[in-house]
């Protein structure tokens, strides 16, 4: 087949970001998969040029130019400017690919404005969108493997695509790596929860580690893993065969259940400076915390014992939570999240707005079988600019006066200065402070609390997240206008608006073909 040009284009960012936040931290969220694509289609032979947009870059001048194919990868809250530049790429007569959690989250929606839409993407996947580069008109084509990939490319083979990234981080740099695929847990909202859990190929992962002691003196890597440690031992004996005790610096998300005071030890001789647990609910899925039959206030003080145990052993632990699930009703989780808050002054509470993503979990249909998923532009899910499920047991108004109670509490002075002492290093000081005084922490409080008086004070604004009207109010509108900047005016017709019920309609269409 004839050699290509490729660009590939990782959206960290959904439109120009200057924030401190960004400039110093979003070169560190690239994701993998685009690295990937990036060596598969160098590997067949093509010409490629890769770019990660964090948001401070001059997109128009940084996109990859005179090429036959652009593969964009791209989370939902991304999606906006993923469209507007699939179509500016379209104009100029260049196939374009959406791949990432989107394209598996929303495919049926994704194809009305790109050529192809990957799902599980393998190496065979991307040989075969190369082998018929062609523009796809009406409607793109869905391509998905059967599962996710068995091996992936490692970092020698990716590092001229990570180097560039990296070097966009002014003070951290955080290489990314990944050790499994899927998850052995089932939380229902999960995009991984169908995902058989699969782990890759260990001698890769050490020759990984020996690879990047040869680009720094004292590695810092994520684990992009979606629960880090499952095969411990194995994960374990990999890095400790790498390289002397201590040589890197980890970061992984894992669960309680993995994290036991035996693992702990390990985890610390290992360089594991910061982990991030799940807690999710006070009132379900304990699996993940080894507190399956435990709920409520016991469940508080099992699990912030737990927490700061994690704090003898790391520098930093986030401890993640899901606001709104079905399982609560009334002020109790919100009360018993400030109990934690007080209990565990050294964790930073990660909370989360419960949110159906498409077809990432058999949940989601239930909820749309409901009528309770809401049409929120993809702009705002990600899970805290918009909840796109309708309450079971609270009342919008209601429900945000807990919210930004709780979350008022948790970046008061009081808990700020808690959380300032109870960590031990500058770094994880630091972290803490610019987290909370950004966009996750103050930024949220200032806009949920507009949230609530738009609420109050706008009727039509109210009966949209009442599932009364369709129509976006230009609250909504007008921000994604601003994020976008230019690459608003390349936004396809239709391209605000989707079926959020997309996944339930087609799976009642398969049954009655069926």
């Amino acid at each position: 087949m004839p050699k290509l040009k490729v660009g590939v284009v990782d959206l960290v960012s959904k439109g120009p970001d200057h924030t401190l936040w960004g400039r110093i931290m979003h070169a560190n969220l690239a994701s993998i998969m685009p690295q990937v694509v990036a060596a598969w289609c160098e590997q067949h032979g093509h010409e490629v040029k890769m770019i990660c947009y964090t948001g401070y870059e001059n997109l128009q001048q940084e996109l990859p130019r005179d090429v036959n194919v652009v593969f964009i990868c791209s989370f939902t809250q991304a999606a906006m400017l993923a469209y507007a530049l699939s179509h500016y790429f379209r104009s100029k007569g260049i196939v374009t690919v959406l791949g990432g959690p989107h394209a598996r989250c929303y495919p049926d929606d994704a194809v009305k404005y790109f050529d192809y839409v990957a799902g599980f993407t393998h190496q065979s996947t991307i040989q075969h969108i190369l082998d018929n580069c062609t523009p796809q008109r009406p409607l793109g084509k869905y391509i998905s493997a059967g599962s996710q990939p068995q091996q992936l490319p490692g970092i020698r083979e990716r590092w001229k695509y990570i180097e560039p990234t990296l070097k966009k981080a002014p003070f951290l740099k955080i290489v990314p790596m990944i050790g499994s695929v899927g998850c052995p847990y089932t939380c229902p909202f999960c995009i991984d929860s169908t995902v058989h859990y699969q782990p890759l190929d260990f001698d890769i992962i050490k020759e990984d580690l020996r690879f990047l002691l040869t680009k720094f003196r004292y590695p810092m890597i994520v684990w992009h893993d979606p629960n880090f440690g499952i095969r411990f031992n194995e994960s374990m004996d990999a890095i400790a065969s790498a390289a002397p005790p201590k040589s890197f610096r980890f970061i992984a998300e894992s669960s309680l259940s993995v994290l036991t005071d035996d693992h702990l030890k390990i985890f610390q001789n290992n360089g594991f400076q910061a982990l991030l647990p799940g807690i999710e609910s006070w009132f379900a899925l304990g699996n993940k915390s080894k507190t399956m039959h435990v709920e409520g206030e016991e469940k508080v003080n099992r699990v912030s014992e737990h927490i700061n145990r994690l704090l003898h052993y790391t520098d930093y632990v986030q401890a993640n939570f899901v606001l709104g699930l079905d399982s609560d009703a009334g002020s109790d989780p919100f009360e018993l999240t400030k109990q934690f808050v007080d209990k565990s002054p050294g964790a930073f509470p990660g909370y989360s707005l419960l949110t159906a993503f498409g077809e990432a979990a058999p949940l989601n249909l239930q909820y749309q079988g409901e009528g309770r998923v809401l049409p929120f532009p993809f702009h705002f899910l990600n899970n805290h600019s918009a909840m796109n499920i309708k309450p079971k047991n609270y009342e919008w108004i209601d429900f945000y006066d807990k919210v930004i109670d709780l979350t008022a509490y948790t970046f008061s002075k009081k808990a700020l200065y808690r959380r300032f002492s109870a960590t031990s290093t500058v770094t994880s000081k630091w972290m803490n402070f610019m987290r909370a005084v950004s966009s996750e922490g103050y930024g949220r409080l200032r806009f949920y609390r507009q949230i609530r008086k738009n609420l109050v004070e706008d009727l039509h604004f109210r009966k949209y997240f009442e599932g009364e009207t369709d129509q976006l109010p230009e609250f909504y509108k007008n921000i994604i206008q601003k994020d976008l900047g230019t690459w608003w005016e390349w936004l396809p017709q239709g391209a605000l608006t989707h079926d959020p019920n997309a996944y339930l309609h087609k799976t009642i269409q398969k049954e009655g073909v069926s």
